[in-house]
């Protein structure tokens, strides 16, 4: 009995051994990019992990493209990866985007967003979601309509300053209620409070091991999702009941993305604008509160940059009856030296340091192939760090936009929003805010660090301690 057990796996290991041989032989021929695998099973991810919690990542990719070139081969988080540090590959990526490559997240991030999130769909659904959510956070948009709210609720949370504060804290509860507003026209609330606070929980559980056996982080996530879902479930039942009662004449038609969704032609399910929310409510709440974070931290670090912002907007309000009296569009866009500002702390700080892609076929790259089936990764940081593009390009330099705009730089060495199909739709709504967010805090407030405070780069940028400020009413209401 034991030796017919005996050919088996003798049989078994030589089918997995030629298979291996073959996989090799024909990975041979494609050319791959030059690099190490690393350690079986783990790779290089222990030594990418180690890097990104400290300081300074950079020489985990400054090593590699030393040793390979801007395009080698890694393998990172269980799967073999090429790992681009190439503006031209980069664009190439992101602009191949459903042709060659499909998007690719970890279990963990795609099971706590939702099989329907904007950064999950993909084909005619995600160009149809991507496009509205697009036009609905255009520059008309927020002229006529969300510039007012933006600049309200900023002032609200702003009143509550006094003494010590978490930076980091204060504004993610901004850009939550600013997004809340924007998606469902809620102002601060109990509710919104406590849907604030299960969004915490679920976020925790974006980088873990997605088991709920393994990970009580993954388990809590999970079980706060759930109850997101069902809180937002019972705000989309009821509006739909109250959009069917003003098409029949009566009420008043909300201006907010919920409306778009529910008086969409082709139609959504409550399923697919549950996990729309959710994602959109993630995407406002930590990406734009942390380049608020960072951009005062930078200008705290950076005086002479600080004391030429706090010129440009002390003009604006001097243009005001009072510190209270509401900006207008005319404001916004007489801020020139605010958007070279959030520029550089968009290139300094990274957020959205790259993004994960997975071939769909074998792609010819610069001279290699990308296997099918591989993970590639499309570094932005790695770019918007190159001293072959930026002068002194690890310093916060916000003086280097006045020299070379946006506008003449190539696309392909500037990208902190992405591109492609994929390029972040809230982009224009994320640079109003911050600089709302700057104006309202220079213009109120002196502040000083409580403490020493440093960035750490995984599993999401951030402040270590949430940036702990002491702040000063300025006295010039």
């Amino acid at each position: 009995m034991a030796f017919p057990v005996f050919l088996l796996l003798c049989f078994f290991l030589s089918i997995v051994s030629v298979f291996i041989v073959i996989r090799a032989s024909r990975l041979r021929r494609l050319r791959l990019p030059p690099g190490n695998l690393g350690l079986p099973f783990v790779g290089e991810t222990l030594q990418l992990i180690s890097a990104y919690k400290t300081e300074n990542p950079e020489p985990f990719i400054d090593e590699r493209v030393r040793r390979f070139g801007p395009l080698f081969t890694t393998h990172v988080f269980g799967e073999p990866t090429v790992f681009s540090a190439d503006p031209e590959v980069n664009r190439f990526i992101l602009q191949n985007e459903g042709k060659l490559f499909d998007c690719s997240y970890p279990g963990s991030i795609s099971n706590l967003l939702g099989k329907h999130s904007l950064l999950l769909m993909k084909g005619s659904l995600h160009k149809r979601m991507h496009s509205l959510t697009m036009s609905f956070g255009n520059s008309s948009i927020i002229k006529n309509h969300l510039l007012v709210d933006i600049d309200r609720l900023i002032r609200f949370n702003l009143d509550s300053w006094s003494d010590r504060i978490l930076l980091m804290e204060e504004a993610k509860t901004i850009t939550f209620n600013l997004t809340v507003k924007q998606l469902m026209s809620y102002d601060p609330c109990e509710w919104t409070e406590r849907l604030r606070k299960q969004y915490v929980l679920v976020i925790e559980g974006f980088f873990t091991l997605p088991s709920r056996l393994f990970s009580p982080t993954y388990s809590r996530a999970i079980t706060a999702r759930t109850k997101v879902a069902e809180a937002l479930n019972l705000v989309v039942r009821r509006r739909r009941k109250e959009a069917a009662t003003i098409s029949e004449g009566g009420g008043e038609t909300k201006n907010d993305m919920l409306a778009a969704l529910l008086a969409d032609e082709e139609g959504f399910s409550d399923e697919q604008i549950v996990d729309f929310l959710v994602a959109l409510l993630v995407a406002g709440y930590e990406t734009t509160s942390t380049i608020m974070t960072l951009a005062v931290k930078f200008l705290t670090e950076t005086p002479l940059a600080l004391a030429q912002l706090k010129e440009e907007h002390e003009g604006i309000r001097a243009k005001k009856s009072n510190n209270k009296e509401a900006l207008e569009w005319s404001d916004y866009k007489s801020m020139p030296f605010t958007q070279c500002v959030i520029n550089e702390t968009l290139r300094v700080a990274n957020i959205i340091g790259g993004i994960f892609r997975r071939a769909i076929t074998d792609v010819p790259v610069k001279g290699y192939t990308i296997p099918k089936g591989w993970q590639v990764f499309a570094s932005f940081r790695a770019v918007h760090l190159d001293l072959h593009h930026y002068k002194d390009a690890r310093s916060f330099n916000p003086w280097r936009w006045q020299n070379q705009p946006v506008s003449t730089i190539s696309g392909n060495v500037f990208m902190p929003f992405g591109g492609g199909p994929r390029l972040c739709p809230g982009y224009e709504i994320a640079r109003v805010i911050l600089s709302v967010f700057l104006h309202r805090m220079v213009t109120r407030f002196s502040w000083v660090p409580a403490e020493e405070d440093k960035l750490v780069f995984f599993p999401t940028t951030r402040t270590q301690k949430r940036y702990p400020i002491k702040v000063q009413h300025r006295n010039c209401e």
